[in-house]
């Protein structure tokens, strides 16, 4: 017996090498950058920034439902205009304030009518002695929420460490022919408005503004010409650390003798910045975050500058959107959801083999491994401000032509 195993284990060691898929050990995702939920490494770092939970226009006279950051809360506008971000179990009796009535002061639960303000505080108690003798105890748990740029975001960490919400340079200043436009949900995974939920996890999309390669072969060369035909040509990237974040330059020679340095940009924690994918020149005009819903789950909030009443409508491949496409058409002609989500909601991280090619991503990942132990010692991450005077980010993405 004792021969026989030995030969079958000569026997596997030789499939082995010749990549044969029998006897693989398990494989494991990067638990340290995947699991965003209270407590955890991420999640925290995560939690030291304001996130964009939902547009401005969609928060009016109805409760919403909202999962951030593996947290369930409900979202709400009272009448007199101000946004509230409370935990949606009414702490009298549990109940779900997303069944809740807008008032002039804030939020009533249906069950008992208990009132809460946009910071959770309790004004009144119905059914108690003088409206709740006692209501000026009670406290429903409550984030910080503010406004800019179209969309509410949410502070969900410490409140002692809670930053002034950055400005974009790149979206201030419209003129009267400029609007923003601002989407949140799966557009920038499909280009359309089909999802408002897209399943998989955030370092998915995260990864990807850090992959000039991947433009050049999934939406030019394999997929047929999915943006612009100067995507074809294979540029010279340079990847460096700048600010809070990375960049990439890539570099194409176009006709006339020129260059294209097509420069991106991500930054601390989950913020990129893409240039126009047009090749329109000049500086990027589009902000957007990738924010996790939980592990497995993500919605992008973006924001672009636009002209004023320019069309809305959505990528088109072969004339249809991607929700207008058949599943053997996205089979045909992917594009970066199907590319995405071919990883799995939760990626194998220990699969991987990054190349040369890959220095992007791999110097993201470090900075939020770094940025994930300075939050653990204490510290505050990259990025953060408590001063308003600094709070405005210089956004370095664009397209610049020059002279080659």
């Amino acid at each position: 017996m004792a021969a026989t195993s030995e030969t079958i284990t000569g026997q596997g060691a030789v499939a082995a090498s010749d990549g044969n898929a029998y006897g693989r050990p398990p494989q494991h995702s990067n638990d340290l950058l995947t699991k965003v939920g209270p407590g955890t490494p991420c999640g925290e770092l995560l939690r030291r920034y304001w996130q964009p939970i939902a547009a401005s226009s969609e928060v009016r006279d109805l409760p919403r439902k909202i999962r951030v950051l593996g947290e369930d809360l409900v979202l709400f506008r009272d009448r007199a205009g101000r946004a509230g971000l409370l935990y949606p179990r009414c702490m009298h009796r549990g109940t779900s304030l997303h069944y809740g009535r807008i008032e002039a002061e804030g939020i009533r639960c249906c069950y008992h009518g208990w009132l809460f303000d946009v910071q959770g505080r309790c004004l009144e108690q119905p059914c108690e002695p003088d409206g709740g003798r006692h209501r000026d105890a009670a406290r429903q748990p409550w984030y910080p929420v503010e406004e800019r740029y179209g969309l509410v975001f949410a502070y969900l960490g410490p409140p002692d460490r809670k930053p002034v919400l950055p400005r974009y340079d790149n979206l201030e200043s419209l003129t009267s022919d400029e609007e923003l436009w601002v989407a949140v949900g799966g557009f920038g995974s499909t280009g359309d408005a089909s999802l408002s939920l897209v399943p998989y996890s955030w370092i998915h999309m995260n990864d990807n503004v850090m992959d000039p390669f991947h433009v050049l072969v999934l939406h030019t060369t394999f997929s047929g010409v999915q943006f612009h035909q100067q995507f074809a040509v294979m540029p010279k990237v340079d990847f460096f650390y700048a600010d809070h974040g990375v960049c990439y330059s890539a570099v194409r020679k176009v006709e006339g003798g020129q260059e294209v340095d097509r420069i991106s940009t991500w930054l601390m924690p989950n913020v990129m910045s893409v240039p126009d994918i047009q090749f329109k020149s000049g500086q990027s005009a589009m902000i957007s975050w990738v924010v996790p819903v939980d592990d497995s789950h993500y919605v992008q909030a973006m924001v672009m500058k636009i002209p004023r009443g320019a069309p809305r409508g959505g990528i088109r491949l072969n004339g249809k959107t991607w929700g207008e496409m058949t599943e053997e058409e996205h089979q045909r002609f992917p594009g970066d959801f199907e590319a995405q989500m071919g990883q799995g909601p939760i990626s194998l991280h220990s699969e991987e083999h990054l190349v040369t090619s890959d220095r992007g991503i791999m110097m993201q990942r470090r900075l939020l491994e770094k940025q994930i132990e300075v939050v653990a010692r204490g510290g505050n991450p990259l990025g953060v401000t408590f001063d308003a005077a600094e709070a405005l980010v210089k956004v370095r993405s664009g397209n610049f032509t020059r002279a080659a």
